[in-house]
């Protein structure tokens, strides 16, 4: 039989266990997959602010997009007396926990450097004009022709440019090497859809919207993949080269080539209430700019 001492002396183990395990200043809470470490003297801040308004004032960084979470109240209380680095040191420091959740604080975001903010949802052409050109990179779907997955859809990434900064046309183009298993794709069934994402801009983080929300767009434009041919080369390697300068050291071994998308149908979505079907005429008279 154990003595009431002993009891007293494993419950009081118990609890130092519980402590530990569950302390609440090191919680965390999550609001639209971002996330920031919570004490106890921010809860009643956190209940009346959990929302997608008010989300963006709880949210900590001072320098880049990806930081360690730290307490709101670290980015609210004290934000009046930073003079300079020291001061936020300090109060890093202080606030410092194991955290391995991450975060980013939305009303500092930057728009990427000559890109403008996109335009009204409702200008679908213009819209579907500005993710082709200001999309450094998409989402290549074609038809497999590897043995396990032959005639199953296959996806890859590529980096692409519609021309220059300066010189949109909405036509993709690639750069790309045979010894890519798309390429092979594509030698056989040259049909493709390319996916593009404002999520991969500033505009989605900076409203709170998932990639899957509707008001962050998505665009795909589907068609035939051709090989440029060479009068239209010299255009290709300026499109690619201009955007995505370190392709001109990419191993000549590869026997890289460029390509193109030849459009036959624009599909976007860039709002709530359904997707629309850009005709290709409005998508090519639209701008980007």
């Amino acid at each position: 039989m154990k003595t009431v001492q002993q009891k007293q002396m494993e419950l009081n183990f118990f609890l130092t266990i519980l402590v530990a395990v569950f302390r609440p200043s090191e919680g965390y809470a999550i609001i639209n997959s971002v996330s920031w470490a919570v004490t106890n003297d921010v809860d009643g801040e956190l209940e009346s602010t959990s929302n997608e308004e008010a989300a963006p004032a709880l949210l900590a960084d001072t320098s880049s997009i990806w930081k360690q979470a730290f307490p709101a109240s670290v980015h609210s209380d004290n934000a009046e007396k930073r003079p300079g680095p020291m001061a936020e040191t300090e109060d890093l420091k202080q606030a410092s926990s194991p955290s391995r959740m991450f975060s980013y604080r939305m009303e500092t975001v930057k728009p990427t450097a000559g890109v403008p903010s996109p335009p009204p949802h409702e200008e679908t052409a213009r819209t579907a004009r500005y993710m082709a050109h200001y999309s450094d990179w998409g989402f290549l779907a074609t038809i497999s022709t590897q043995d396990k997955i032959k005639g199953v859809p296959f996806g890859n990434i590529f980096s692409v440019s519609d021309g220059p900064l300066d010189n949109s046309t909405g036509i993709p183009y690639f750069y790309v090497t045979p010894m890519d298993n798309t390429v092979t794709d594509l030698r056989s069934n040259p049909f493709a859809s390319l996916t593009f994402s404002e999520a991969e801009g500033d505009f989605c983080r900076k409203n709170v919207y998932d990639p899957e929300d509707p008001r962050c767009a998505r665009l795909t434009l589907t068609g035939q993949m051709v090989e440029v041919g060479p009068e239209e080369v010299d255009f290709a390697k300026e499109a690619m080269f201009s955007r995505h300068p370190v392709m001109k050291k990419w191993p000549v071994g590869h026997k890289w080539f460029f390509m193109k998308l030849s459009l036959e149908q624009v599909w976007l979505q860039d709002w709530v209430g359904g997707v629309s079907l850009v005709p290709l005429d409005e998508y090519f008279r639209a701008t980007p700019f």
